[in-house]
């Protein structure tokens, strides 16, 4: 039985109560959210991993780190640092999106070693595979889909992002408006172009039943994608986004009937006033399914710096009722993600999450703050450093300029105000 099936059953598994316990809430309370739909614990019945986590409403905001191989840069070793990097710096999952090398390899190593769930956008191994064989990426048929997704099912895959959405309905919107960026999903413009080759229905659509047979076997939660999802704040809200999303919420519907979990993926480049029209239209159209955004990045200008976009963005949409959040490295959209890219991208995302959680009233995200503010008052500065959200920065920072003063920082030596009201302004 899935986690859903089992809720739907009134049933508390051993993990309800562990997600429970990590989330300060009732294994009850968890039990009645997935039955609803509303919150997913991605882990695969053949995966074992340290740290699962649960996604949706009223938990915490989750974060994703991006990482995998390229046509270009594909060595396992620097995946695997990637790997260690993000789950050391808070990231919740992650997400091999690897194109380059032995793909098959490089994912059972990911597997073995992640503390964390891990989610895959099959597609990709479908299309190299296609390409390798046939000299054609776009060569491949329903039987190469769920051979791939059978073989990811049974290594442990813990959620898969299936781009079902793009079809012939979505795709056809594209033409009554012409977009600055077309499609900017990878997995999107492939499926765009193997259905205008072949000329039929998209395959993860129309076999929808039989993906969720493998779906259902391996308890894999199924993460819909936005392949139609804007890659410019001018073609944000558009009407292929919102039918896609439409389609979208009628598939998360078959599939809760058919007790696999599902989430849904959202945008991508979207203005600062369009992020809560697009939170509310993802729960209302998908029955509050748990919404997992890809930033979303609120300017288009801001390349080398786009992790702090895309904070701005998933801090609003976290806000506004977003649950899970993928990271944007400062390297998105010039190049493959560095070790630091990684670091970098998965602390701006954790800021993000817990300015929303703070909104929230997550109490342990009010507790950390309340700790910190403290700790500031008593200037005690080695708890702020082990209480901040990145300890080793704000070691290197503190310690790479020392104040006459211990108890003070050399922004305002002697100045301090928080010194002199202690001990000069508010003394007895």
């Amino acid at each position: 039985m899935t986690q859903l099936e089992c809720a739907k059953n009134n049933h508390i598994t051993p993990l309800m109560k562990r997600i429970a316990s990590d989330e300060g809430v009732t294994p009850s309370r968890i039990m009645r959210l997935i039955k609803e739909g509303r919150v997913v614990i991605p882990l695969n019945k053949n995966h074992s991993i340290k740290s699962p986590c649960g996604i949706g409403t009223g938990l915490r905001t989750k974060i994703n780190a991006n990482i995998g191989t390229s046509t270009d840069k594909s060595e396992i070793k620097d995946e695997l640092k990637k790997l260690g990097v993000a789950i050391k710096y808070g990231a919740d999952t992650v997400m091999d999106l690897s194109v380059g090398a032995n793909l098959r390899k490089i994912r059972k190593s990911i597997l073995k070693y992640s503390s964390v769930p891990v989610g895959t956008v099959p597609i990709y191994e479908i299309a190299v595979n296609a390409q390798n064989k046939h000299k054609d990426c776009l060569k491949f048929g329903i039987k190469d889909i769920l051979g791939a997704l059978q073989m990811q099912a049974e290594e442990g895959v813990d959620f898969f992002t299936l781009h079902c959405g793009v079809t012939k309905r979505s795709v056809s919107c594209l033409k009554d408006k012409k977009r600055i960026l077309n499609i900017v999903s990878r997995g999107g413009a492939i499926l765009a172009s193997w259905m205008n080759s072949h000329k039929k229905e998209n395959p993860f659509y129309e076999y929808f039943d039989e993906i969720l047979d493998i779906a259902y076997k391996y308890d894999v939660t199924i993460s819909l994608g936005d392949g139609l999802r804007p890659g410019s704040i001018f073609d944000a809200t558009d009407k292929a986004q919102i039918t896609e999303l439409q389609i979208l919420g009628e598939l998360a519907g078959r599939a809760k009937r058919r007790n696999v979990q599902v989430m849904i993926e959202g945008p991508g480049h979207v203005p600062l006033n369009q992020i809560e029209k697009n939170i509310i239209l993802e729960k209302k159209i998908c029955h509050g399914a748990p919404f997992y955004v890809l930033g979303p990045l609120v300017t288009d200008v801001a390349a080398g710096y786009d992790h702090i976009s895309a904070s701005i963005g998933g801090a609003l949409a976290a806000g506004f009722g977003a649950d899970f959040l993928c990271y944007v490295t400062p390297s998105e959209h010039l190049r493959h993600p560095s070790i630091d890219d990684v670091r970098e991208g998965v602390i701006a995302a954790r800021i993000s999450a817990h300015a929303a959680d703070i909104v929230k009233k997550i109490k342990s995200a009010l507790l950390w703050d309340k700790k910190m503010s403290q700790a500031r008052r008593l200037r005690d500065w080695k708890k702020q450093v082990e209480l901040s959200i990145d300890p080793d920065k704000a070691g290197r920072y503190r310690n790479s300029s020392t104040p006459a003063l211990s108890d003070v920082c050399t922004m305002c030596g002697k100045y301090c105000s928080i010194k002199l009201m202690e001990e000069r302004a508010l003394r007895a």
